[in-house]
């Protein structure tokens, strides 16, 4: 009966040895689950993005606003008849240099 129990205990030992520390064990599965869990965010992200990016070419694709717009900001593009004034800032005055 003793050896039985000895070699029961044995047995169960080894599966747990193989359950905490083995392959498929608990850290394995930790740190998959970390990795599912990180690699969930960072599709959230590029899902973000792309929704972004969707609306942005919806809306070229529907008016012009968007494209003058674009134009204007990103070309630097102007209007007929239109004047642009650009404003450069000046040089800040110390008080060892006045003018």
């Amino acid at each position: 009966m003793r050896t039985l129990l000895a070699i029961l205990l044995i047995i169960f030992s080894l599966l747990q040895f193989k359950m905490w520390f083995g392959e498929g064990g608990y850290r394995d599965v930790k740190r998959l689950s970390l990795r599912v869990e990180k690699q969930e965010q960072e599709n959230e992200a590029l899902a973000q993005r792309n929704r972004e990016l969707q609306a942005e070419v919806e809306d070229l694709r529907q008016g012009l606003q968007a494209i003058e717009e674009r134009a204007r900001s990103e070309l630097g593009m102007v209007k007929e008849n239109e004047k642009f004034y650009q404003v450069v800032p000046g040089k800040k005055n110390s008080a060892e240099n006045p003018e």
